[in-house]
């Protein structure tokens, strides 16, 4: 079977390890690892090896239609795959999304399951339509939301459900053993990218909404708030074994831990790693009380 690849560099050298036909792939970031191998075994191919293509140029439509692929594949493609293209394959197009569908369609599952607090998360493979993650599922894999875990972290911990749900629903498809199911359309939940206002910090949340907003949004954008003519960005921070009393929601103190700053009922966190909004050093610790001048200190 002739496989047309959309997505990062491993899932194609994945499917070539499988021995699977890539007829062509377009990969969505040519700087993350595997490039440089996946460059040499297409070259040894003499197949077309595109590093972020425009697959609306009809140029591209064009190159890629002539190798004829059987199917479209794709693993971390972050744009929408034109109807031309996926027309150009005899069985259509699949794509690898790391939620469990319908919940959290869209570009940022991984935000979304952290700010909602999901305790369990995975991976779907679902045939690619016209409309963004709708397609019906071929098949699942769930996996329990790891504890303390960023934005970052959980993305990192289902590349490996990922790949291998991308390599078991390709060798299903090829033997024909491939069954789909529609999606529940009741369940579903979006998941745009996090707006400004996702990111900032709500004090007067509980901590743990406040916790859980930090992971959602870290390492990038991150977390905000705002401290007199500045705005510090929080990367972690954990909920407070103990009540601050006769602060209000946002008010910040210094502990003999670092800097802790006053939640919703009557509850605090504390700031683990912080840093200034424009692209400054990040600080752990008591450290992080440089970006809180003049806060009082509690030492007890």
């Amino acid at each position: 079977m002739k496989i047309l690849y959309l997505g990062l560099p491993l899932g194609a050298l994945m499917l070539l390890r499988e021995g699977h036909d890539l007829v062509a792939a377009c990969i969505s970031r040519p700087s993350m690892p595997g490039m440089r191998r996946l460059r040499r075994l297409m070259a040894a191919r003499n197949a077309p090896l595109l590093g972020r293509p425009d697959l609306a140029n009809p140029a591209v439509q064009t190159l890629l239609a002539t190798t004829e692929p059987d199917l479209v594949v794709s693993w971390f493609w972050t744009r929408r795959v034109p109807a031309t293209v996926l027309a150009a394959a005899t069985h259509g197009g699949v794509n690898i999304h790391p939620s469990l569908l319908p919940r959290h369609r869209g570009p940022d599952p991984y935000f979304w399951t952290l700010a909602l607090g999901d305790e369990e998360t995975g991976v779907t493979a679902h045939w690619i339509t016209s409309a963004y993650d709708e397609g019906e599922i071929l098949l699942q894999r769930t996996m329990r939301v790891p504890d303390r875990v960023n934005a970052w972290q959980l993305a990192r911990a289902l590349d490996r459900p990922s790949l291998e749900a991308l390599r078991d629903v390709v060798r299903a498809i090829e033997r024909g053993e491939a069954r789909s199911v529609a999606q529940d359309a009741t369940r579903a939940t979006q998941a745009p990218s996090p707006t400004d206002d996702d990111c900032e910090i709500a004090w007067d949340m509980p901590a743990e909404l406040v916790v859980r907003r930090v992971r959602a949004a870290a390492p990038d954008p991150g977390a905000y708030t705002g401290f007199n003519d500045e705005t510090v960005v929080v990367l972690a921070a954990r909920k407070l074994d103990r009540a601050l009393r006769g602060l209000e929601p946002g008010d910040a103190v210094l502990l003999p831990d670092g800097v802790a700053v006053a939640c919703g009922h009557a509850q605090a966190v504390l700031l683990l790693e912080a840093r200034r909004e424009a692209g400054g050093e990040r600080l752990r610790g008591r450290d992080v009380a440089t970006l809180f001048p003049g806060i009082a200190s509690l030492e007890a």
